[in-house]
């Protein structure tokens, strides 16, 4: 009788309803009864450790057991481990079963085997349970073979999945949800899709799983006409929508834009899930409302729902896309009073908030409270110093994070040759470049592309080039900023046979492209070929000029000397005719040509747009000084004076032995200081004996003084 109640109350205690204290006690009396022999009863105590997630206590039960002639303990073992994604237990336990004599693995064996290979990515160790299922037999069991197929899909194989999903005498739709899921989990929604439709073109009725899966995979591509139509035919079809399909439908909707449609599907959900509440602050965070995402907030805590990581990081990513600090603040505390435990999305999610919300500090501290910082948190400090302008401490944090022995992935490196491109830190960069190398990044597209731009903006244009060779593929990006940097570095006629070669390969260059073209045939003073291209965007590519494109023709023409025409082209359109960067462009040509007429017409115009500019009466204090007009050169500095405008310091920077020094004009607070000024002064000295050697020399009396 003590026996039946013992094994009656471990069946009962497997719903949860014991705890790991009293399951203890269970087990003490089953050894103090004699039974720890007994199959049964042993394997009702594993399944009952499992349930209060005592593994270890599990595993001992079972080693324990003298004879464990049973199948089916080993296979409830199995597959208890390969649903707590214990998959190396899993595996280790399969290979005892091997060389355990009297007992045979199963088909309700290999289904978790094949599990765990799957998790665990071993390949290997999944052909060879292949190999064995064929010598067996099993592969006419619709459920091993669906197990083998996802097992394919996980590593990646899907070539052998497709093959053995062809070649199965009969499916069933357990077998083709396992062939959706699998295209939906590896990232290839328009596969999920495709398997999708052809699985009903077969006859097949799909399920709660099925219907999940593919209005998943529509969410992914955010193709709602596809939704909507998968939707209305559940409609139709009269289908009970469970809180899986429903949820899924909520996280379509918002993630398409229509947020009424998913909160209409959202509310008539009887018992809100977790997911289901994720899924309509997701659908609000894409949108940036953040008052609609902390109202969501408040209604889970009253319907007892606890919010999770990823609900919280909706939350945060809200408040970064609309920059409500106050919200972001607000939620931090939330997190911080209920002691929520801060994973690696929470936790970037807030350094973040905070980057996006202009305060650096806060995200610098709450980064450095991260105890373990994963490459993720690296990256979201590195893209955040990034987005602020911060690329000296990018750049650091960088640095810091290889002293770390952190690996870098693409978004690191993408980030760190950002900083590299602003800097025109060569070094760096080409130390970053080896990175790339040794890391095997060369065929992502991506960090490819930034080694590219890093290249050209430090003006190293055969690396640059030699990398734009190398490509994996060409984007209108990739070809842009080579053309840019051609251009940029004297090399019109490069960038004027680079644009050509990239309108024969069928990329319709924009209006960027178009900039970078014309902007070359400036700096080389190719006129007539600058003002065919500018033609050719508006009247061939249809694109509209902007003040941005008008503002690069004006300094072709500037440059040339072509003054009047320039000067015609901005009165002759209203919408450019005021624009202040444009005049600036032109008033700078008109000081470089001295053509004093047009560039006081232009700077009364600069001076009344824009007040607080000290630049217009700079430039035009030079032009007046060029003429010897120093009564007007007096006259400009008293109204500089009177408006109390400063010209703004010149900042520069050089980089020695891979560290980046600043200078701003007049600074001495800089290290070396005075070792600085001396090699300044020695090179003014030289600069005034070589000037005055020059001049000299030319004269009747041939003289120079010694070089200091």
């Amino acid at each position: 009788m003590a026996s039946m109640k013992i094994l009656s109350l471990l069946k009962s205690g497997v719903n949860g309803s014991t705890s790991l204290k009293q399951c203890k006690l269970l087990h003490q009396k089953i050894v103090t009864l004699g039974l720890e022999s007994s199959i049964i009863f042993s394997k009702n105590l594993i399944n009952l450790y499992i349930s209060c997630q005592d593994f270890h206590s599990a595993k001992l039960v079972f080693q324990n057991l003298e004879n464990p002639l049973d199948i089916t303990l080993w296979n409830g073992l199995m597959s208890d481990y390969t649903k707590n994604h214990l998959f190396n237990e899993a595996l280790e336990l399969f290979e005892k079963l091997l060389h355990f004599p009297y007992l045979k693995a199963d088909s309700y064996t290999f289904p978790s085997v094949l599990k765990a290979c799957g998790g665990l990515e071993k390949v290997q160790c999944g052909q060879m349970v292949h190999a064995h299922l064929i010598k067996c037999g099993l592969l006419s069991d619709v459920v091993v073979t669906s197990s083998l197929i996802s097992m394919y899909a996980k590593c990646g194989l899907f070539g052998s999945a497709i093959q053995l999903f062809d070649e199965m005498p009969e499916r069933d739709v357990a077998c083709w949800n396992t062939m959706i899921s699998c295209y939906y989990q590896s990232g290839k929604f328009a596969k999920a899709l495709e398997f999708f439709e052809k699985m009903k073109g077969l006859g097949y009725s799909p399920n709660s799983v099925t219907y999940t899966a593919a209005i998943s995979s529509c969410a992914r591509l955010l193709d709602m006409e596809t939704g909507e139509r998968i939707h209305q035919q559940l409609v139709n079809d009269h289908f009970s929508l469970d809180g899986f399909v429903s949820a899924a439908l909520v996280d379509m909707y918002g993630k398409c834009g229509w947020l009424e449609k998913a909160k209409e599907i959202f509310e008539q959900i009887p018992v809100k899930s977790l997911v289901s509440w994720n899924s309509m602050i997701s659908g609000y965070s894409l949108r940036g409302d953040t008052r609609s995402c902390i109202e969501l907030l408040r209604r889970m805590s009253k319907e007892n729902t606890r919010p999770s990581s990823v609900t919280l990081s909706s939350l945060l990513m809200a408040c970064s896309k609309s920059a409500q600090l106050q919200h972001g603040k607000f939620l931090h505390a939330y997190i911080i009073r209920n002691k929520i435990r801060s994973d690696v999305f929470l936790n970037a999610s807030l350094v973040d908030l905070y980057f996006k919300c202009g305060r650096v500090e806060t995200a610098q501290n709450v980064f450095s409270k991260i105890t373990k910082k994963s490459v993720e948190a690296w990256n979201v400090m590195i893209s955040g110093y990034v987005s602020a302008g911060y690329y000296l401490e990018a750049l650091d944090i960088y640095n810091d994070m290889k002293l770390a022995g952190i690996k870098p992935d693409a978004i690191t490196l993408t980030s760190a040759l950002v900083s590299c491109s602003q800097l025109a830190a060569l070094e760096q960069g080409k130390e970053i470049h080896k990175c790339i190398i040794d890391n095997r990044f060369e065929s992502n597209e991506t960090v490819m592309g930034s080694l590219l731009d890093m290249y050209a903006k430090c003006g190293v244009v055969s690396e640059a080039s030699q990398v734009f060779d190398e490509l994996p593929e060409r984007d209108l990006v990739s070809w842009t900023t080579m053309i840019v940097a051609y251009g940029s570095h004297g090399q019109a006629f490069e960038a004027l046979k680079l644009f050509n070669e990239m309108l024969h390969s069928n990329v319709k260059p924009d209006r960027v492209a178009f900039l970078a073209v014309i902007s070359a045939c400036a700096h080389a003073g190719l006129v007539d070929e600058g003002c065919h291209y500018f033609n050719l965007m508006v009247s061939v590519c249809d694109i509209q000029p902007s003040a941005e494109e008008y503002s690069c023709l004006i300094d072709l023409l500037g440059r040339a000397g072509r003054l009047r025409e320039a000067y015609a082209i901005v009165q002759s359109n209203p919408h450019v005719r005021d624009d202040v960067e444009l005049l600036s462009t032109l008033f700078s040509a008109c000081h470089l040509h001295e053509d004093r007429e047009i560039g006081e017409e232009i700077a009364k115009v600069l001076t009344q747009k824009d007040v607080d500019d000290p630049s217009t009466y700079v430039v035009f204090e030079k032009m007046y000084a060029s003429q010897n007009k120093w009564n007007e050169v007096r006259r400009l500095r008293m109204k500089m004076k009177e408006l109390k405008l400063r010209k703004k310091p010149g900042c520069s920077w050089i980089e020695v032995d891979k560290r980046i020094q600043t200078f701003l004009a007049n600074d001495k607070s800089f290290p070396l200081v005075d070792n600085v000024y001396q090699c300044l002064c020695l090179i003014y000295s030289d600069m005034e004996n070589y000037e005055c050697f020059s001049l000299n020399s030319k004269g009747d009396e041939y003289y120079s003084q010694p070089a200091t």
